[in-house]
């Protein structure tokens, strides 16, 4: 992370600066053109954003920070020519189709899992890598094995490919009371085992990880119901802040909670039954650009299927853990619905302890 300095007199500090993605040292930068010229583009916008800047001490220092993280990947920057590449094998820069999705690999500052960006450096990229139209293998999952078959590889961008699309599939499911739940499900095991591996490499030492909880529980009489499951989009670009809420730049899932410690805000709901017990804990990042107010209430209706009611702000403090660092808005919601089922278990609860 990069600071800059703090004048004398001044009454805030200068906000920490989120660091790039994680590109392994002695790695190259490889990346594509469209990808260097986005490198170029976010610089022409930083140094716009400094001119704006001018006379703000606090923030001109801050846009030069995050200008010097810029500036050392673009001058590393390795554009790879496709031109050049065996247009029958999977390589950097390939659109590659596999059990009917579509994605291309590409550089580690392009890489958007979302629009079905891999960096190149990422498990399933690496699994990719090399093989031909036709190729079956399979892949570790955290069930065992994936099985994969290359269906199409090309270096022109292909008309299946959608990167203006959000590439989850929302699952859209009645419960009994006539409400509808949705939920964000991983399209292939491929990405829940890019997360697993990442995931545990990188963070392997949280006393307390969120992201690792059952998916699916059993009720008094055996059925099986769901469970509550945090999303888990390592890929997805998460608000930094500082002590006050006030946003101060991005990072990816991923470079959050490794234990780089950047402070990122979450909410907490307590959900509350009429005789004062708590009968539900869920949790939720605050998405980049929300406040968290506005994350709460899509996460009610988005996942709970809920509407119209106005959970309460309990307290805010900083929660803090080997790997990471959450600004926490604690919420409470005063219901008698039987809402989805959460997690059991020390380990999650802990998520909860200081609320």
């Amino acid at each position: 992370m990069s600071r800059g300095f703090i004048k004398e007199g001044d009454q805030e500090e200068i906000p920490m600066v989120p660091p790039r993605a994680h590109l392994p040292k002695g790695m190259p930068n490889y990346v594509t053109h469209e990808g260097l010229e986005a490198l170029n583009k976010e610089r022409e916008d930083l140094e716009n954003e400094r001119v704006a800047a001018s006379g703000n001490y606090i923030m001109s220092n801050f846009i030069d920070a995050k200008m010097k993280l810029l500036i050392d990947r673009i001058n590393t920057a390795v554009e790879v020519d496709l031109t050049k590449a065996n247009k029958e094998t999977v390589s950097f820069g390939a659109y590659v189709k596999y059990n009917g999705r579509t994605v291309r690999i590409v550089g580690v500052d392009e890489a958007d899992f979302s629009k079905g960006l891999l960096s190149f450096i990422s498990p399933v990229a690496k699994a990719l890598v090399g093989k031909k139209v036709g190729d079956k293998f399979e892949i570790k999952i955290p069930k065992g094995t994936e099985a994969i078959e290359i269906q199409g590889i090309w270096y022109d961008c292909p008309s299946s490919f959608r990167p203006d699309l959000d590439h989850r599939e929302r699952v859209v499911e009645k419960s009994p009371s006539k409400r509808t739940t949705a939920k964000i499900q991983e399209i292939s095991p491929l990405r829940l085992a890019a997360s697993v591996e990442m995931t545990t490499t990188e963070t392997k030492n949280d006393a307390v990880n969120h992201d690792e909880v059952p998916r699916c529980a059993r009720n008094d009489n055996g059925t099986v119901v769901d469970i509550f499951v945090p999303e888990n989009d390592i890929m997805a670009f998460l608000p930094v802040v500082n002590e006050r809420g006030i946003i101060v730049g991005r990072a990816l899932h991923m470079e959050l909670h490794k234990g780089n410690k950047i402070l990122h805000p979450v909410v907490h709901l307590h959900v509350i039954n009429n005789k004062g017990v708590a009968t539900r804990k869920y949790w939720w990042h605050v998405a980049f650009g929300d406040t968290p107010e506005k994350t709460l209430k899509r996460k009610l209706s988005e996942t709970l299927g809920i509407s119209d009611v106005k959970p309460k702000l309990k307290k805010q403090y900083i929660r803090e853990t080997k790997t990471e660092k959450e600004l926490v808005y604690v919420y409470i919601l005063n219901s008698e619905e039987n809402l989805l089922k959460t997690p059991e278990g020390k380990e999650y609860f802990d998520i909860f302890a200081k609320d």
